[in-house]
This record gives structure tokens, sequence and C-alpha cells, in this order.
């Protein structure tokens, strides 16, 4: 089963994106935990994308390709922004206080814990990062 979206590189697009999501996928009947993880793991990386991904204020466009296949979810989400490898972004110092931690990184830690794989390439001047996660039995 295969569903792709398109969207603007504005945050107030998220809720309409995060109710279509849903929609699309309720026919994959995934174990509600797992759909939550996806919406968060979504909401995450788009809302990271809009905020920190593009130089200017001009319109882009996002696509998010989601695919269930053989007991495996796998989104792949594409933008033309500015070039970040979330993979090779350190993981947080968990030991430190939250008033001693430093802004930013635990939302790339987040996507990197609820998701099986996370794979970054950078294509044609666009970030595709690719997240797969397994339905365990």
């Amino acid at each position: 089963m295969k569903s792709t979206f398109k969207i603007e590189n504005k945050i107030e697009v998220l809720a309409d994106f995060a109710e279509a999501f849903q929609r699309e996928v309720e026919p994959w009947n995934l174990p509600p935990a797992l759909q939550m993880n996806l919406d968060l793991v979504l909401e995450e990386v788009l809302s990271n994308i809009i905020h920190y991904g593009f130089s200017d204020q001009q319109l882009h466009w996002i696509e998010i390709h989601a695919v269930y296949e053989n007991g495996t979810v796998m989104l792949r989400i594409s933008d033309d922004g500015v070039p970040f490898d979330p993979t090779e972004k350190a993981a947080p110092d968990l030991t430190q206080s939250i008033e001693d931690r430093p802004v930013g990184g635990l939302g790339i830690f987040l996507v990197r814990k609820l998701m099986d794989q996370v794979t970054y390439l950078r294509e044609n001047d666009h970030n595709i990062l690719i997240l797969e996660k397994t339905i365990s039995s």
C-alpha cells in the first residue's frame, strides 16, 4: 500500500496534513501505538524542515511518500532545502539537567529512537530522509 503527499513549507499546513495522513493509512490497520509514533515522527521532521530548512521566504514543496509492505512502514521525505543530515547529529547528553542542556537535538533523538532505520541522502539538490519501522508480531 502506498500514499503520496505534497505540502507547502508552511507550519499551518501540518494539522491538515496530519489528518489526511491518518485517513490515508487507516486501511493499513497499523497498531495504534505505531500510528501515534508515525504521527509524532512526521510532525517533528516536517516542522524542522519548515522552520530550519529554507534560507528564503519562497514557496517550497515537501514530498512525503508512505509505503506499507511486508510488515514494514517506510516514510520517504524529500525537500529542496539547505543540506542537513540528521544522522550526523550527535545524540543529546541526557545526563545533563534540562537547564544545562543545549537547545535542540531532542526531536532528532526521538525520531531515531522511534524508528528502526533512519537514512539520509542528498540527491539532485534535495534532502531525502528515509524512515523505516517494522511491525513487531
